[in-house]
Parts: structure tokens; C-alpha cells; sequence
């Protein structure tokens, strides 16, 4: 039987339940799920299996809350505009055709749903010549902000805030515009922006010494800049606003899994999901606060562990569903549906990882918290290739096989180019009520905002432990529920704390130390804030921004808490 929260049943009338031309509601959550399951499952028939079959396992993982597929599929799914996919990333090139052509694609595809990247290093630099009007040019930025303005008209429709990824290579000439663009009262608020940051960018920094600029219409140098300098100005807009966030460019290049198709130069908006101009990905989460036996809620002297056979079989059927998504989708644009099919790139990922550790009584950030995240993302990378291996025995390797890393001896011939991907599931692990991706607990109480939406989110395994160990008072509840968090309170035992302890408790190298963990594991990237507290310096940013590129990460996005403006917090999307 499904059970839902109040707050996950306020979210799904207000963004993803049928309703009618008066806007009332006229689906039921369980409709939701077997509308979506069935659509799914279509596809099921084109391979010879029983799509009535497959319909039910996927619905039964569903409605059991234990798998839930990125937002546009379980808005979408089996209505007339069926696009499902989250993450999308469209080329601009440097021409005032390209420019218009590109925007005009984003509009189908933010009105869809999806959420669109851009690189914009390909443009002129502001000043430059325009040949075929003796004018100048006006640079990436001042095209951004009209991208910026048509995303406002456009809002998706209402039900997802319109998001933009746009990203700038480092060694552009209009770099210092581009750090600085959110800086700005009211700027790119439909945009999280991120430099593309490169190892020869890095070297120089190490070296303190400079770097070249280089003009993208003639590929030559354009002059240069201390690396220091840059990077301060990076530090100081992140500092203040939580954007830039970086890419390390070269790094995402170096695993992209079809490098014969071109290299990769832009994200999704939450950074997770690197893709080459057109692909697009599906994205779907396990919710690991499922997978724990015998957890320390209900026996707080017990021995908890995991059920990897459960998830093991989860993964397996995740896969499938991701995969079919492919083939049930009904693309914003032809050039993206030959992208997604060609390289057929799924990206599962996890949700509840802050539960689950708590279930198991292991605290968030400590070295057997970062070891376990190695194990469970090792489990759910294998497995899903293992999945994805199955579906090409059956159904053909991805047709972009040929010429990709998997071609080679020793390497598994797969259904998908990419399997795994963690995502912030900000919606989704509402309705699944459960940690988001692999963050930690944000506060034990806090109010959020979806779509005008106020809820109330109180974390329910403190309260449950605190009855079981027997140290609740309703004083406590009222001094939790006022504070968020436990620091101070001394009826709260010292462990309990340890185990509760929210985001800006965590000092930043432990949310880079988790978030390298899960990367290690995961074929495209992995969304994760690093929480500052309000007293964090510039230098605890800069030191986060290094240590995510020494640790291994793809990319970095830090937020101090009170930082920035309405519109300037990262991490919109809700993948």
C-alpha cells in the first residue's frame, strides 16, 4: 500500500497530479504511478517481452517509494507531450543564427520540462570584430541575459522553475565579465553559471604564474592573465553569491565515454550531468533508507546492516525502466533523439544516503561513513553495469558502440554508454520522504518552498530514537524544532549529536571527502553543495575549490549560508 507524507501529497497535487481544465485534480498518486508505469513499459513490446509484466514491477518499485524516476517522466509520462528526460545540454555557436536557433530549441525544451546547459565558449569576445557588419560584438554575457529573459516568459508552464547551466572555459577573454555576471542585483537568475576549469589553469595557478587567453574565432592567443588574480575573483563571487561553480573540463573529458562524437563542454544545471551538444540524459534514484535491516530506530542495541540482495534486484529493474524511458520518450527535437539513442546514457543514482547512515548509526562525515559510500556506489555502479550488459545480450549494444571506450578487450559490452549519476532529487526525495542525493541532513527542522509552496520538513528519526532511548521531552521538541539542530543541548547524548549532525556542522573537506567517495563510483558527476556557515572566510572557499580538484570531483559548488540573492542559490533543478 502506498504511503505518503502530507508534504509529499502537497507536492504531487501541486506539480505532478493530472488535473483538468479547471486545474482541479483528477489523478491519484497510485494513477500517477500506474500512468507511468505503463507508458514505461510500452516499450517492453519492442523487444518481444510482456509489457503487462514489466508495468507492475516497475509500478510495485515505485509505489514501495524505493526507485523514483527524475521529475519530467512522472509528470509527462503517458500524456500528450511525453517528454521525459531531465538533462539536456544544446551547442551555441558563433553565429547570430546559431545564437537564435539554439534559443529557440530551449524554449521547446524548458517548456517540456527539461533543464538545458550551454557552453558559450565558442563566442567572440565583447569588443571583437564582426566582420560582416564592421560592428562589434557584445560578448557570451550580454547573449546569456537574453537566454535568461526568455526562460522567465517561459517558466516551464509553472511546474518547474525554467534552469539554465551556463558555463565559460576559463582561458576565454570574457572570463572576469563572466565570474562577476551574478554579482549583479536581479542577473541570470535563471542561470547557475560555472567556469570551466583547466588543468593547464590549475598549473599555472600552483605556479602563481599566468595564463593564456584565447579569442575562440581565431583560436590564437588574445593576451594574458595572472592566474591568481582569476581565481581570487572566482573565490570572491562564490563567496558572496554561490556562483561560479567550477567544472574541471578536462577531467569530465578524460571519462567521456564516446570520445570519437565530439568532447563534452557543458552540464545539465546542477552540474551532475555532463553531455555532448544534443544528448540528453534520464535520471532515476534508489532510495537507500529502504535497504537497511533491522535499523537502529526500531532496535537502537541491535545490529543493522544492509540489504544488498534487495538492492542488488532494485538496480536491475531500475536500469530497465531508465532504459526503456529511451525508446517511451517523445523528443523536444530530432537531433537530440539521435544523440539519446545513439549513446543510450542513463544515469542512476541514490536518494536517502543521509538515512541510511543514520539507520545504521554511522555518522555522516567520518572515515566509516566515507568508506561505506564507496561500497554502496561501487554496488550500484557494478550492478548497473551488469543490468545494462543483460539489455545488450537481449537488445543490441548503444549504436555509438563502435569507436567508444567500451570498445576495446576486457570491457563490457553495454546497452548504455553512462549508467550512474547522482542527482539532487529535491522534489522526488519529498515524495519519496527521505534524505536528498547524498546530502547531508540540512537542519531537523526547517521551512521550504516549492512553487509557493510552504512546507514544514522535521526529521522523524531524532524524535523515534529519542522515545526509544527515552530522553524526549516535549521541551526538547520545542527547543529542536526552534533551533534545528542539537548543538548546546545537553540532555541530548554526545553520539546522537554526532549522528544528527546538519549541513553547516560539517566542516567543508568532509562534504568534498563524501562527495569524491561517491565520484569514484559514478560515470558522470555528482550533485553536491558545499555548505558553508555564515562565519566562513574566502580562504575556506578557496580551500574547497582546490581540494575538490585534488580529491578527484568533476566539479564543485559552494553556498554560504545568508550568501547571495533571490534567484543566486544553486542547485535549483530538481533532477
Amino acid at each position: 500500500m502506498l504511503e505518503l507524507t502530507e508534504n509529499a501529497l502537497r507536492v504531487l497535487r501541486a506539480r505532478y497530479l493530472l488535473k483538468d481544465d479547471r486545474g482541479e485534480v483528477v489523478e491519484s498518486p497510485e494513477g500517477m504511478f500506474r500512468r507511468v508505469a505503463s507508458h514505461v513499459a510500452h516499450a517492453e513490446a519492442l523487444y518481444g517481452e510482456d509489457p503487462g509484466e514489466w508495468e507492475e514491477r516497475f509500478f510495485s518499485i515505485m509505489t514501495a517509494l524505493k526507485f523514483l524516476p527524475n521529475s519530467p517522466t512522472l509528470m509527462n509520462a503517458g500524456k500528450e507531450i511525453g517528454q521525459l528526460a531531465a538533462c539536456f545540454v544544446l551547442p551555441v555557436d558563433d553565429s547570430m543564427e546559431s545564437i537564435f536557433d539554439t534559443l529557440k530549441k530551449t524554449a521547446l525544451i524548458l517548456q517540456s520540462g527539461g533543464g538545458t546547459g550551454f557552453s558559450f565558449s565558442r563566442l567572440r569576445p565583447r569588443s571583437d570584430i564582426v566582420r560582416t557588419t564592421g560592428g562589434i560584438a557584445s560578448g557570451p554575457v550580454s547573449f546569456m541575459r537574453i537566454y535568461n529573459t526568455a526562460t522567465e516568459v517561459i517558466k516551464q508552464g509553472g511546474a518547474r522553475r525554467g534552469a539554465n547551466m551556463g558555463i565559460l572555459r576559463i582561458d576565454h577573454p570574457d572570463i572576469l565579465d563572466f565570474i562577476e555576471a551574478k554579482r549583479r542585483e536581479g542577473e541570470l537568475t535563471n542561470f547557475n553559471i560555472s567556469v570551466a576549469v583547466t588543468d593547464a589553469f590549475i598549473e599555472a595557478l600552483r605556479k602563481d604564474g599566468e595564463y593564456d587567453l584565447i579569442n575562440p574565432r581565431t583560436g590564437k592567443p588574445a593576451g594574458r592573465l595572472r592566474a591568481r588574480k582569476v581565481f581570487d575573483a572566482i573565490v570572491r563571487s562564490a563567496y558572496e553569491t554561490g556562483d561560479p561553480g567550477l567544472v574541471f573540463i578536462d577531467r569530465i573529458n578524460r571519462y567521456n565515454p564516446t570520445p570519437h562524437l565530439g568532447e563534452i563542454e557543458s552540464t545539465n544545471p546542477c552540474g551532475e550531468q555532463p553531455l555532448l551538444p544534443y544528448e540528453a540524459c534520464v535520471l532515476g534514484s534508489l532510495n537507500l533508507s529502504k535497504y537497511v535491516r533491522n535499523p537502529i530506530i526500531d532496535d537502537p542495541g541491535g545490529t543493522p546492516a544492509i540489504d544488498y540482495e534487495g538492492l542488488g534486484e532494485d538496480i536491475r529493474v531500475a536500469v530497465r525502466f531508465l532504459d526503456d524511458c529511451i525508446d517511451t520518450n517523445r523528443y523536444p527535437l530530432p537531433e537530440i533523439e539521435r544523440m539519446h539513442k545513439g549513446n543510450r546514457k542513463i544515469g542512476l543514482g541514490v536518494m536517502g544516503w543521509a538515512d541510511m547512515l543514520i539507520l545504521l548509526g554511522i555518522q555522516y562525515n567520518s572515515e566509516q561513513g566515507f568508506r561505506l559510500a564507496r561500497e554502496v556506489m561501487g554496488f550500484v555502479q557494478a550492478k548497473s553495469k551488469e543490468a545494462s550488459a543483460e539489455l545488450a545480450a537481449k537488445r543490441g549494444v548503444f549504436p555509438n558502440f563502435k569507436g567508444s571506450v567500451y570498445d576495446a578487450p576486457g570491457m563490457p559490452r553495454v546497452r548504455n554508454a553512462t549508467t550512474t549519476t547522482i542527482a539532487p532529487t529535491g522534489t522526488i526525495s519529498i515524495i519519496a520522504d527521505c534524505s536528498s542525493g547524498i546530502e547531508p541532513i540540512f537542519a531537523l527542522a526547517y521551512r521550504r518552498f516549492i512553487l509557493d509552496t510552504e512546507l514544514i520538513e522535521v526529521n522523524k528519526y531524532f524524535f523515534a530514537l529519542a522515545r526509544k532511548l527515552g530522553f524526549y521531552s516535549p521541551e526538547l521538541e520545542k527547543k529542536v524544532l526552534m533551533k534545528g539542530r542539537l548543538r548546546g543541548l545537553k540532555e541530548v547524548p554526545a553520539r546522537i549529536k554526532r549522528l544528527f549532525k546538519t549541513a553547516h556542522e560539517i566542516p567543508p573537506k568532509d562534504h568534498i571527502e563524501m562527495q569524491a567517495a561517491f565520484q569514484e563510483f559514478t560515470d558522470n558527476a555528482v550533485s553536491k553543495t558545499v555548505n558553508l556557515p555564515r562565519s566562513a572566510s574566502r580562504a575556506d572557499v578557496e580551500k574547497a575549490f582546490l581540494l575538490a580538484y585534488e580529491k578527484g570531483c568533476k566539479g564543485v559548488t559552494v553556498f554560504r549560508y545568508g550568501s547571495g540573492r533571490p534567484g543566486t542559490l544553486r542547485r535549483l533543478r530538481d533532477e
